[in-house]
């Protein structure tokens, strides 16, 4: 039976004849090779796959254990090591000895933009002596109570400030590296501002 060898190469994932997902060449072998791709009784073989790619990599996983301390106060863990007490209000029944839970989603917004403009302006060697971050956030009227709403304010102290390069800095982390700052976009609208202090 004579028969016919040809090397094809196939985007998995793109062929409804192949259901694996990698991309790959092969040596196809069969009985009958049709102009129109593989006719009826032919014999294929997959001979040689040439080349994988590769897995992707395992996603992170932070564990926090919460533990309640009496009242309306909890202690919470860090991956860091660390610990933090969380409280409410005494309107709302507590002691006011914590922190807030919803107001320590803005304080992880700040502190994960914060580390991006950080590494940013060091990395762009920016003469940048002090900066810190204001965000005022609006609530929902509406149980549960969302923000709906956000503004920040990234404050810069030095002398001989750029505004351009830390306009860039700042956008880099809104836009591109912050992870807090990309869930709070599913639920917020947000916006910020550069304001420079110089000496």
């Amino acid at each position: 039976m004579a028969g016919r060898c040809c090397m094809v190469r196939t985007e998995f994932g793109q062929n409804p004849r192949v259901s694996l997902k990698n991309s790959a060449s092969f040596l196809v072998c069969g009985s009958d090779w049709g102009s129109r791709g593989f006719t009826k009784g032919i014999n294929v073989v997959f001979v040689v796959l040439l080349r994988f790619k590769k897995r992707k990599k395992m996603a992170d996983t932070n564990h926090v254990s919460t533990r309640w301390l009496g009242g309306m106060a909890f202690e919470s863990t860090n991956p860091s090591g660390l610990t933090l007490r969380i409280d409410a209000s005494p309107e709302d029944g507590g002691a006011g000895s914590g922190l807030r839970p919803k107001a320590l989603m803005l304080s992880a917004l700040a502190g994960c933009s914060g580390l991006d403009v950080a590494s940013i302006i060091q990395k762009m060697k920016l003469d940048v002596r002090d900066f810190h971050i204001d965000i005022d956030a609006d609530l929902s009227e509406s149980q549960p109570q969302t923000y709906t709403r956000l503004i920040l304010n990234f404050h810069f102290y030095g002398t001989n400030l750029d505004l351009k390069k830390l306009e860039r800095a700042v956008a880099l982390s809104v836009d591109k590296y912050c992870g807090v700052m990309a869930m709070f976009r599913n639920f917020s609208k947000i916006t910020w501002k550069v304001i420079l202090h110089e000496d």
